[in-house]
């Protein structure tokens, strides 16, 4: 977002900053001068963060499966620009294995917390103030042991055409990731590379994400005025491979 001048200002919130995507929006928007506030569930997470801009920030920590905190989100941010959300709570494995509190907690990161993030926010939005959240290839490629990743993914991006509607003029868009190096392959250990490696020969951009283009798409989703109920597909053809 260095390279840009609309964010010189403005008033970004960036839910999920304490993830390696949500600091490298943070750091971004910050250096193109805007002003941050940092919300998640992970106080410390938040202050690291913090840490790392090069301009003002607030941190604002909030559970995005409570509806009082999001409430009392909204009233520490006051009036914004743009909020972005990150936020992920993965719940996979066998069907005959998931849990019904891990599945509730995937959806309150995906679907149930943005729904109440425009519900508490979208009337402190700016003129020309948006809200772009995080949904994901496993919607549109769904894969066993994945039902409820393609699940909320997919509810997101029906949510973000329903939202759009109803908050307009306030804009909402998600991006969709593909493979991308954000560090949640790691546990993969010494198997990571071999993983990256046979992603990036099967999909058409012959490459795996990484986190400065999804920078880049929450970047267009924000800058472009005539942009809004769209999902931005950043998965280098992922999901036709």
């Amino acid at each position: 977002m260095s390279d840009g001048t609309s964010l010189q200002g403005r008033r970004l919130v960036v839910v999920g900053a304490g993830s390696r995507t949500g600091r490298a929006l943070a750091a971004a928007a910050s250096g193109a001068g805007a002003e941050v506030v940092l919300a998640g569930p992970d106080p410390r997470k938040l202050e690291w963060t913090a840490g790392e801009l090069s301009g003002p920030s607030e941190v604002v920590p909030v559970d995005l499966a409570d509806e009082r905190s999001i409430a009392d989100l909204a009233g520490a941010v006051g009036r914004f620009d743009h909020l972005v959300s990150t936020a992920a709570m993965p719940a996979n494995g066998p069907l005959k294995d998931l849990e019904l509190a891990d599945v509730q907690r995937a959806f309150a990161a995906k679907v149930i917390g943005p729904l109440l993030l425009a519900k508490h926010l979208a009337g402190q939005a700016c003129e020309g103030g948006s809200f772009t959240f995080f949904s994901g290839v496993a919607a549109w490629r769904p894969a066993p042991a994945r039902t409820v990743m393609a699940t909320t993914n997919g509810a997101l991006a029906f949510l973000v055409r329903a939202l759009a509607v109803e908050i307009a003029p306030v804009r909402v868009n998600a991006v969709s990731p593909g493979i991308v190096d954000t560090g949640s392959w790691d546990g993969l250990g010494s198997d990571k590379e071999a993983f990256l490696r046979g992603v990036a020969q099967r999909n058409p951009a012959r490459r795996v994400g990484s986190t400065e283009d999804l920078v880049k798409a929450v970047r267009y989703a924000i800058d472009n005025p005539y942009v809004t109920g769209t999902v931005l597909h950043v998965d280098g053809g992922g999901r036709l491979a």
